[in-house]
């Protein structure tokens, strides 16, 4: 993994720490605090591209544009296996519809950028081709965006992959609970000692817990 690799994964898991932190052991709900919506039908698989929203060229740049922010590495799973790709699609058809048309001109612009500057689409670029054209994004340098700004597209989708990753499964990301293994979250854990409440250590008393595992 390269260096610029391990900082996008640092701040990002760091941000998640942090989350945790801030919220203690109290709510699974604490790290996507607008998921307040009914449980999700994870079933929308992308192995064909399609999904509940995306279509197979939008998917595609989506999972890259994630992963990229979020890259995987050997024992570290990055946006692709989390699922992140699912959990925004699965949003998008839901609690983010109002949200369609930003990411449906955001990707348009986003394709016209990089056919402009590097003739191929963002999928189809090479990792530092990806980088660059993030990083222009982040530092509202990239041309061809209007509404939404380079910036604003870029800091929701950066969000909505922190969402993807670190939200519980029963929205469709966090697949496998990878986002919280990498943060030692333990999930909605049913009753919590008070010896693990005032640790500062990670708990480790039980298995990962999902709401999905609570419903009765």
């Amino acid at each position: 993994m390269s260096k610029h690799d391990e900082s996008r994964r640092a701040f990002l898991v760091g941000a998640a720490v942090g989350a945790v932190a801030g919220a203690g052991l109290k709510s699974t709900d604490a790290l996507a605090q607008n998921q307040a919506r009914p449980a999700a039908d994870t079933s929308h698989a992308h192995a064909n591209g399609h999904g509940a929203f995306f279509n197979d060229e939008d998917s595609a740049t989506v999972a890259a544009f994630t992963e990229r922010l979020l890259p995987g590495a050997p024992g570290q799973p990055g946006a692709r296996e989390a699922g992140v790709l699912n959990y925004i699609d699965l949003a998008l058809a839901g609690a983010y519809s109002d949200q369609q048309d930003f990411y449906r001109r955001g990707l348009a612009a986003l394709d016209a950028y990089c056919r402009a500057s590097n003739g191929k689409p963002f999928a189809a670029l090479t990792a530092a081709q990806q980088d660059a054209v993030i990083t222009a994004l982040e530092e509202g340098k990239a041309s061809q965006f209007t509404w939404p700004s380079a910036q604003a597209f870029f800091n929701t989708v950066r969000t909505h992959t922190m969402e993807g990753v670190f939200a519980d499964p029963v929205y469709g990301g966090n697949k496998d609970f990878a986002g919280w293994r990498l943060v030692g979250f333990p999930g909605a854990q049913p009753l919590f000692a008070p010896a693990d409440l005032q640790s500062s250590n990670a708990y480790g008393s039980g298995s990962i817990i999902g709401l999905q595992a609570r419903k009765g």
